[in-house]
Formats: C-alpha cells, sequence, structure tokens
C-alpha cells in the first residue's frame, strides 16, 4: 500500500501535458479523427442546478476522520487522498462541508436510484415514521403486504413469494439457503470474478481476493468468468457453459444444490456476461438438480435501461431473484423474491428476520417503485445510457489508455490499460485520473481485481446534460495525465 502511494505521488508531480504516446493511431485523416485527437484546454463546467445547500455548521472534515479511525473498524477505507465530508444530497448532486457540488456518478454504490432526498420517497417514509416506526411481522400491517404486492407485480414467471430482508448480502445468503434445502444438495457454483457479499457465507460465494478473508468456504465452486473483453473464450458462451458442465461433472457428485451470477458484475468491474451464457447455464445446473439464482443487487429496477431485470438481457427466468440497493434509494432494505415451491422448504422451521419489512422501508421501498414508473426511469436509462456510451467509446477511440468501455444503461465501466493487446491494468494512471475527476466535480467508483475500471452507475435521474459532462471530464482528466 505504501509503494502505491509514493508511486501515485510520483506521477502526480509530473508536469502536465497532453498524452501523444497513448493515443489511438489511425491511419484516418478525417477531419472526424482530427478533432477527437485535438487537445482539451479548458476544464469543464457543472450543468448548472436550481439548488442551494444549507450552510453546514457540523464538524470539519478533520474531525470526523479522526473519530472515524478512533471509535470504527479500521477495515473501513476511504475515496480519494483527502476524503471528502459529504453533508448533503438532492437528486444526482452532492455538497461538501464547503458547499462544492459534486456530480455523483456512483450514487452510493449504486443505491440511490431515484436521486437524493427524492421528495415523493422523503413523503413516504417521514409519513411512516410519525405513525408506526416498527413492529415487526408478528402483527399485521398494510404496508408490508402492499410493497410485496407491488414488488411481485414486476417480476415474470411464478416468482411471487417476497421475503424482504436488510441487505444485498441477507438477500444472497437467504437465497442459498432455499438452493440448498430445495434441491437437497449442498455444493453452489459462482464466477470467478463474482461479488454476492460480505459474510462468511457470501463471501464464499465472492471470487475476488481483495474481499476475502481466510475462513471456511467449503462446498462453493467457481467457473470461468464469461467475460467478452478479459475471458478465455471472447463472446463464447458455449465454451464457458461447458466448464460448468465440466465442473459439475468432474467436480461435484453429479448433483448441485445451484448457481448465482450477476447479469453483469459490479463490484468486478462491470463486466456484462457472453450473450446467451445464463441461458446454456441454467439448462446444465437445472439438470444437475440445482436451482438458478439472479443477482439483482445493482442491476434491478430498470437501470440497464433495455429491461426492468439484468436477467432479462439473458432471456431467462431464474428460480430465485436477489436484490437490495436501488430497491430503497439509500434505505437498509433487500428481497428475495421466489416461486412458492422453493419457498415452501422454509415453513419446516422458523425463518425470521426481525427488521425485514419493517413498515417504514416497506413505505419507502412502495414508492421508489412508483417513482420509477412515474417518470418512467427504465426508458431515461436507456436513452441516456446510449448517449453516454456513445460519448465514452468516441474517447476510447481517441485515447489508448481506454481498453474498453462497456455496459447497458446506467450501469457502465470504463478499464484503463497500459497496453491495449496485453491488457495490462493501468493502476497508478487510474489513481490519478480519479483524483482529478474529483476536482473537477466527478464522483466515479472503481472495479475490478485491480482498480482499474471506473465504475459509472449514477442516480436514474442522471441527465443527458450530465453525461456530457462527465465525458468532458473524463476527456480533460486524460488528456492532462
Amino acid at each position: 500500500m505504501a509503494f502505491q502511494r509514493l508511486l501515485l505521488s510520483k506521477i502526480l508531480e509530473r508536469p502536465i501535458s497532453r498524452i501523444s504516446s497513448k493515443r489511438s493511431l489511425s491511419s484516418s485523416t478525417s477531419s472526424a479523427a482530427a478533432a477527437a485527437a485535438s487537445p482539451v484546454h479548458s476544464p469543464p463546467e457543472l450543468p448548472p442546478f436550481d439548488y442551494q445547500p444549507k450552510p453546514y455548521a457540523g464538524p470539519p472534515a478533520d474531525e470526523v476522520l479522526q473519530k472515524r479511525k478512533t471509535f470504527l473498524g479500521p477495515s473501513l477505507f476511504h475515496y480519494y487522498q483527502k476524503p471528502l465530508n459529504i453533508v448533503e444530497g438532492k437528486m444526482q448532486y452532492l455538497f461538501d462541508d464547503t458547499g462544492k457540488r459534486y456530480l455523483d456518478a456512483f450514487a452510493g454504490i449504486v443505491t440511490v436510484s431515484c436521486g437524493h432526498c427524492h421528495p415523493e420517497i422523503l413523503h413516504a417514509v417521514m409519513e411512516q415514521s410519525q405513525l408506526l416506526q416498527h413492529a415487526t411481522t408478528i402483527y399485521l400491517n398494510h404496508q408490508i403486504a402492499d410493497f410485496a404486492e407491488a414488488l411481485a407485480s414486476k417480476m415474470p414467471g411464478n416468482l411471487k413469494v417476497v421475503y424482504f430482508v436488510n441487505s444485498g448480502t441477507e438477500a444472497n445468503e437467504l437465497a442459498m439457503l432455499m438452493a440448498r434445502l430445495y434441491s437437497g444438495n449442498l455444493g453452489m457454483i459462482a464466477l470467478r470474478n463474482a461479488y454476492h457479499g460480505g459474510s462468511a457465507g457470501t463471501m464464499g460465494l465472492t471470487a475476488l481476493n481483495t474481499w476475502k478473508y481466510s475462513i471456511p468456504q467449503g462446498e462453493i465452486h467457481h467457473v470461468v468468468n464469461p467475460d467478452p473483453y478479459r475471458g478465455v473464450f471472447g463472446s463464447d458462451a458455449s465454451a464457458y457453459a461447458k466448464d460448468v458442465q465440466d465442473h459439475i461433472d468432474f467436480g461435484t457428485p453429479g448433483k448441485v444444490a445451484g448457481f448465482i451470477a450477476e447479469t453483469i458484475q459490479g463490484v468486478g468491474g462491470a463486466v456484462e456476461l457472453a450473450p446467451g451464457y445464463l441461458k446454456r447455464v441454467y439448462e446444465i445446473v437445472r439438470k444437475a438438480g440445482g436451482v438458478c439464482i439472479a443477482d439483482e443487487v445493482q442491476t434491478g429496477f430498470g437501470r440497464t435501461g433495455d429491461y426492468y431485470w439484468g436477467f432479462e438481457t439473458q432471456g431467462v427466468i431464474p428460480d430465485i431473484v436477489t436484490m437490495a440497493k436501488g430497491i430503497g434509494n439509500g434505505l437498509p432494505l433487500g428481497a428475495v423474491v421466489t416461486t412458492p415451491e422453493i419457498a415452501n422448504v422454509l415453513a419446516q422451521r422458523i425463518q425470521f428476520n426481525t427488521f425485514g419489512g419493517n413498515p417504514v422501508c416497506s413505505a419507502g421501498g412502495h414508492a421508489v417503485l412508483k417513482v420509477i414508473d412515474k417518470e418512467r426511469r427504465q426508458e431515461h436509462c436507456s436513452e441516456v445510457g446510449l448517449h453516454l456510451l456513445g460519448r465514452l467509446r468516441s474517447l476510447q477511440e481517441k485515447y489508448e489508455l481506454i481498453g474498453d468501455v462497456r455496459g447497458r444503461g446506467l450501469m457502465v465501466g470504463i478499464e484503463l490499460v497500459t497496453d491495449r493487446e496485453l491488457k495490462t491494468p493501468a493502476k497508478a494512471e487510474t489513481g490519478v485520473i480519479f483524483e482529478k475527476l474529483r476536482e473537477l466535480g466527478v464522483l466515479v467508483g472503481k472495479g475490478g481485481l485491480h482498480g482499474n475500471v471506473f465504475r459509472i452507475k449514477p442516480p436514474m435521474c442522471f441527465t443527458k446534460a450530465d453525461a456530457d459532462f462527465l465525458a468532458d471530464a473524463m476527456d480533460y482528466a486524460v488528456s492532462k495525465l
């Protein structure tokens, strides 16, 4: 870690100049190509936004950081060399303690779906808070029932039974339990490069060494990741599916409990699975007695644009769907939706979650569904996402440093490499650009095993003007490397 900080500081000390060696070398002499190669002279400005943050009277950032270090776990980390003290949010923007405005292109790690402090969601939460904050499911309350009905109406097939939990980790733990009980088998299959949570069980499903501790994580098999950019079989879904069959044939008793996958891997760097992969794998897994789980914690609720759920992009219907993050727009809320047949296995014992279906969270989650429909956010994600991807792919043609631009809707990844043929992760360069984007007023995430992928996953109220500003900021930051 100390070496990485030293390397980053050395790069930051370099004189600011325009990259020439990393530009895309093209034989084209068209005016469009010439324009794409032109230097960026002026930093872009944030789009206008009619909102004035409240004056901040709280403790300064240094004091907050010191309290974190003293009283919170040492495993907590923060972004940026000088961490931001974020004190207010409004729709797609955040404000620090000085009143500076930032474009939030990471949405609290893909959690703020409708926008920071969305008025209709706030109203639902506050109205319910004044009536009843908590009672648990041992009593009746219409909020959990209304929310479950609304959520079930969004699901295809026979996915009609809802369990509410508090996070994506809890949702995936419950889904794994369901799979094992229903199938009568133990072995779970997950993808390499996957992230499914930080508990002891879901850590086993996760396949990124930076998120795993050395604890028992048995009866979980990680198969080759169907990554069209870095994968060993490119976009050949059938070859990746054969690896799943091989794992079942050679690494299990021939039967498995289930298979779990994100449709677009989030923490792993916005990696979309090879087209047609899930359809092939679901068939293989079901023949082996297992159930198929779709992790929609980041891809659900219209974010991918074309469809409401990420798994629909692969033309499949899972047996179990897990969700969290965007379902609550910042509330601690998650859910598992499955079929009545699978749900029945949990009736053999007491299955209970004290806070799952809390009236306040249920009211807020139900409001999220209504806002997504009312404001046509799925359609909006498709339109703005296409525009953003187009702008970013133009930058990919301009800069050799940008190895890949991928994603759907408002779930986008930008992978930086120092060598396009070898796909060498540009770790240090990513760090420098990351800091420069913050200076310009853009907050993005980072992902991938080597931290060389920018994760662009803003609130779904993100506009074309915001997309243009982000692309211009990226252009400026890379040009000054």
